[in-house]
């Protein structure tokens, strides 16, 4: 049963990817300030963001909508990753970290999404 979109464990893996995608864009290229790092970040925020707003909507079909768009976000950051990669911006393993966190997000964000429409999520969030 969940009280908080917190205790959801979609949302702590994307806010853990995040802290990630903060942490590593720290150092890319002051000419990629308003580019690839301001994309890369707002795109990461919009996967939590999106899951913490979906959680309070009442509806399935609207929950799921803001659901969708924490896939698009994350799908979209797996993009910058590998493009942060291929411009050689990353170091030495950090590819392999956001791609870890991105695919563990992923797993857990879709694991959500087929509960609420299987309803096991949304009867938790009724007996509360």
């Amino acid at each position: 049963m969940t009280y908080s979109f917190e205790n959801i464990i979609a949302w702590q893996k994307a806010h853990a990817f995040v802290l990630s995608v903060y942490r590593v864009t720290r150092h890319f290229p002051e000419d990629e300030k308003y580019g690839l790092i301001s994309q890369f970040r707002r795109a990461a925020v919009s996967i939590e963001a999106n899951i913490a707003e979906g959680y309070k909507r009442l509806g399935k079909v609207d929950k799921l909508r803001f659901f969708n768009i924490s896939q698009g976000s994350l799908e979209e950051c797996r993009s910058y990753n590998l493009l942060s990669r291929d411009l050689g911006l990353l170091r030495p393993g950090e590819f392999e970290l956001l791609h870890s966190s991105i695919e563990e997000t992923s797993k857990f964000l879709n694991s959500y999404c087929r509960a609420i429409v299987n309803d096991n999520a949304m009867r938790d969030e009724k007996s509360k």
